[in-house]
């Protein structure tokens, strides 16, 4: 799955240096160690690619090895359309970032990565149960966890409108430098407030299309309930009361949406928040950095905070990104060092900071940056971006399906189909035979 615009308009339809391929060699007369070749996802905060560059330089120097780096837009799905042709070719970048379901999808063409993940592993701090899920094919790692674009899609709530229409202070409840108060903030809650706030004029402003923002989402109001299409094992469990609770919110919570959400895509949220018009969003913080350049007046009145719970737990909606080695690699040891090297604590740090704290490492001793902690307007607006009290299980949408038939439920957008198809009237029974009979298709696949 490769990500789409949304979050990458952080910088205003992401610059220009999205457009192609960039590429930045560093060349030394002695090739001591040999050559290596790269392809990052190509961000949209302006200089997060020059201080991954400056990263690479720095291990480029000391290893002696001559490295390529090609910085590789999402848009047009070119990120994802590189790793489908050098996994065919079996020739292509020695290392390639790789979004979600990448991992699994060329796991046959993929180098193992046991070996570098073990030390990481003891210095960092266990990696979140997503990555695992996302990054390990029977047990063994595949890919190293990339801190470089991986972001959950926190609730970002306006301190006023939530404050004046649904009676509810988010700052009180998710106070900057503390533990979250949050035992109040539950679905039934949220579903309250998302009502008042409509008759406000201000609904929250929630994807129901087929692309990733939409569908991640989703999943985690599913995972709240319970609710779960496929099981661990591969088992249907479509026709359960838990997946019927989930689509009863789900009726009840389109109601007080933007009749337009059907049709949004992942920068849609993005836009509703910015204009002004919506009290809350799911997203990362680059809708808030969007509001800080261009409409300060809303940034200052904004506030990323935890997913509400539901009975069945508090879900965050979680898409991470990968560095894969490809085993048809020409320098898996120059990569693998580089790899290790990028995922130092001092690399992960400068990598999260030049990202204006987006970016979000997947290991339990990194979730205190001060970047998150530090950012303003309005002061602690990103400190429970990053979920530094790990009161919330970061999850991806269709888990914990065995991954390849749990992406074909994301990219399909099942569950958001499912909840607009009962919404419009179909009957319940009718919605989920549906859903099932999609997912028997996809098991067969």
């Amino acid at each position: 799955m490769s990500r789409k615009l949304s979050r990458r308009e952080f910088v205003a339809a992401a610059a220009t240096s999205s457009a192609a391929l960039l590429a930045t060699p560093y060349v030394r007369g002695a090739h001591a160690a040999g050559k290596l070749s790269i392809g990052f996802w190509d961000h949209f905060v302006p200089g997060a690619n020059a201080t991954s560059a400056d990263i690479v330089k720095e291990w480029a120097e000391k290893a002696k090895v001559e490295v390529r780096i090609d910085y590789i837009t999402s848009l047009g799905n070119k990120l994802l359309l590189t790793g489908a042709a050098e996994a065919q070719a079996k020739a292509g970048h020695d290392i390639l970032a790789m979004a979600t379901w990448r991992v699994h999808n060329y796991a046959e063409q993929l180098e193992p990565v046991n070996d570098v993940m073990e030390p990481i592993l003891r210095q960092n701090g266990e990696a979140n149960g997503t990555v695992k899920y996302l990054g390990q094919v029977n047990a063994s790692w595949m890919a190293v966890p990339a801190t470089i674009g991986s972001s959950i899609l926190a609730p970002c709530s306006r301190i006023d409108l939530m404050k004046k229409y649904a009676g509810i202070d988010v700052r009180a409840i998710y106070p900057a430098g503390s533990s979250p108060l949050a035992d109040s903030w539950t679905m039934d809650v949220f579903l309250k407030a998302a009502e008042a706030c409509h008759k406000g004029g201000f609904p929250f402003g929630i994807g129901l299309g087929e692309t990733p923002d939409s569908v991640v989402a989703a999943g985690a109001f599913f995972q709240s309930f319970g609710a779960q299409l496929v099981d661990v094992k591969g088992n249907l469990t479509v026709k359960t009361d838990e997946v019927r609770q989930a689509l009863e919110f789900y009726k009840k919570l389109i109601a007080f949406l933007p009749p337009d959400v059907p049709a949004w895509d992942d920068a849609s949220n993005n836009k509703w928040l910015i204009s002004g018009r919506g009290a809350l969003i799911m997203n990362a913080p680059s809708a808030w950095a969007v509001a800080k350049r261009d409409a300060p007046q809303i940034a200052e009145q904004c506030w990323t905070h935890g997913f509400p719970a539901g009975p069945k737990g508090r879900f965050a909606p979680y898409l991470p990104f990968f560095w894969g080695v490809w085993n048809f690699s020409k320098n898996k040891e120059a990569a693998k060092s580089l790899l290790a090297h990028l995922s130092q604590p001092s690399s992960i740090e400068k990598l999260v900071v030049a990202s204006g704290g987006y970016d979000l490492p997947a290991y339990e001793k990194f979730t205190n940056l001060r970047v998150w902690a530090e950012a303003e307007p309005p002061k602690g607006t990103l400190y429970h971006y990053p979920n530094p009290h790990n009161h919330q299980r970061l999850s991806i949408a269709a888990w914990p399906a065995p991954p390849k038939i749990a992406q074909q439920i994301f990219t399909q957008a099942t569950l958001t189909k499912m909840c607009l198809r009962y919404s419009r009237g179909e009957a319940m029974e009718n919605s989920l035979a549906w859903a099932e009979g999609e997912c028997e298709g996809f098991m067969r696949g």
